[in-house]
């Protein structure tokens, strides 16, 4: 089983995490291991938590990293299949309830997950509507287009795809709805395309790529799960240690900013001659601009030319 995905920001992310030997990391999207495999070869001694609600790749994970899974020599790497939200809970499980020294995030969707035509998550490959990263749930894009209302699907594919032309789809899936359920990506393609004028379709790309994201975001949650694991991530971390977050869309990049910053800045009434405890801020901003690929990899790796790597330390 091979899960081929190419690390985006994979050498800025770790560093910056600036792990120590004998850390406790969380790497709470691990896809197919890249960052871990870095992480892992810095650390003399250290234990890495790798975090991913889709089978398919714990599947590949307990495969491809076998050695380091029974190793019972330092570095070593343990596998929880859930989604990240869940971090705390999960971590007591293990016997972690001490806190951690690193965790870092990469918020893109694996390649895996795009190429595996079956997964639905691609306009490129005609498959039944799904989108689901953790198969054991049940609400999937193919419930979402089919039950949603139109007002609830405009505002879907507006919010979390920025569509322009949300309400003419979400008129059009309706419309096509009444006559069958729309079933495969390909029935979806049409029908956006349908809703599209032929000018808008000539430029930007695909027709189809904000709608298929605006689904695939609804369908898992995706920006309340971050929401909840950054506010969750913060609390456990350890005083110095670090958070990385790597980001493709601007509605997620908006929240990682906006979470950072609540716990970095600090307001501090007039004429207090000190900061009170309570006041103090939790977090240290490591870059106030997010770091973005270099040029090489820009050319190498296309999936990067969207990522936004941000990264804040625990005081």
């Amino acid at each position: 089983m091979e899960f081929k995905h190419t690390s985006v920001l994979l050498h800025q992310t770790i560093e910056n995490l600036n792990p120590k030997n004998g850390g406790l990391y969380v790497d709470a999207t691990f896809g197919g291991g890249g960052h871990a495999k870095y992480l892992l070869s810095k650390l003399a001694s250290g234990t890495v938590i790798g975090f991913d609600q889709d089978e398919y790749a714990i599947n590949s994970a307990k495969l491809n990293f076998a050695d380091l899974l029974k190793s019972e020599a330092d570095p070593k790497l343990q596998l929880v299949h859930d989604n990240f939200s869940h971090l705390k809970i999960n971590l007591v499980k293990l016997g972690y309830q001490d806190g951690i020294d690193g965790i870092y995030y990469d918020l893109g969707v694996s390649s895996p997950q795009f190429d595996q035509a079956k997964r639905g998550f691609s306009y490129r490959f005609d498959a039944r509507l799904d989108m689901r990263m953790d198969q054991d749930q049940s609400l999937d894009a193919y419930q979402l287009v089919n039950d949603s209302s139109q007002k609830e699907l405009t505002n879907i594919l507006y919010k979390f795809g920025g569509e322009k032309y949300s309400r003419q789809i979400a008129h059009k899936i309706v419309l096509k709805r009444q006559k069958k359920p729309i079933a495969t990506t390909f029935e979806l393609v049409d029908v956006i395309k349908e809703a599209i004028p032929a000018f808008a379709r000539r430029t930007g790309g695909h027709p189809a790529k904000k709608t298929f994201q605006a689904l695939r975001v609804a369908v898992n949650h995706e920006l309340d799960a971050l929401s909840t694991s950054l506010e969750e991530a913060i609390k456990l971390l350890k005083p110095g240690g670090r958070i990385s977050v790597i980001t493709f869309q601007s509605d997620e990049d908006k929240i990682v900013k906006n979470i950072f910053k609540k716990y970095s800045d600090v307001e501090v009434p007039r004429g207090m001659p000190a900061i009170p405890d309570d006041l103090k801020p939790t977090l240290r901003l490591v870059n106030r601009k997010p770091i973005v690929a270099s040029a090489e990899e820009l050319k190498n790796n296309n999936r990067s030319h969207s990522a936004k790597l941000r990264v804040a330390e625990k005081l």
